[in-house]
């Protein structure tokens, strides 16, 4: 059976994680892609800094060898979405963590099937709400592919596309205002604004009964 084979680390904490602004950094980031923990994002920055040290061992090859092994890498990232069919291993090195982040299945229903915020996304992705093609998929985490972008879906008898309809519905419509009205004010003509000299001297003198 040979020699069992240790599963590498699948995330690293950061170096100084009490820095405020780091620490800010990652709340921001885990509020706008909808992760329940740090350790998703954690896991996030490992996986690309795992990308990076390839594309670094790539560039330090002959141009022989380089040929023969730099599609291969760029075809496995093109086809999840990270970079496009043109790139070169520069674009792997300028990639970001929110890059990887917005190709999980969470983030993408979170913006194609019309959900208010990520975190809903990712609870109808926990109950079984999300298909892609024949498949139901319950990993919020799911990298999706650049085919299968196209194949999410709800599942037949999954509610929640009524219930979106529903409150979409009940949400109030702002009435755009009428021409003429933003920013009127109340105005005088100069004939109601002025008065005659007679008129002014009879208003100031006082009854006499």
């Amino acid at each position: 059976m040979g020699d069992p084979k240790y599963p590498r680390k699948t995330w690293r904490k950061p170096k100084r994680p009490l820095n405020y602004e780091l620490k800010m950094e990652e709340l921001q980031t885990l509020g706008t892609f909808g992760l329940r923990t740090k350790r998703e994002l954690w896991k996030a920055h490992t996986e690309l800094s795992r990308v990076r040290q390839q594309a670094r061992s790539l560039l330090a090859l002959t141009q022989k060898v380089r040929d023969e092994k730099e599609p291969i890498l760029l075809k496995s990232l093109s086809r999840i979405g990270l970079i496009s069919t043109e790139a070169t291993l520069d674009d792997v090195l300028n990639l970001k963590p929110t890059d990887l982040l917005a190709r999980r299945l969470q983030t993408i229903v979170s913006s194609k099937l019309g959900f208010k915020t990520p975190y809903q996304a990712r609870q109808a992705v926990i109950h079984g709400h999300i298909m892609i093609g024949e498949r139901k998929i319950d990993i919020p985490s799911y990298t999706v592919t650049v085919e299968e972008e196209s194949d999410i879906h709800f599942t037949p008898e999954s509610k929640i596309p009524q219930m979106l309809e529903k409150n979409k519905s009940k949400e109030p419509k702002v009435e755009a205002p009428a021409e003429g009205e933003e920013g009127t004010e109340a105005t005088t003509t100069p004939a109601e604004a002025t008065t005659t000299p007679a008129e002014a001297t009879k208003e100031d003198k006082p009854s006499t009964n």
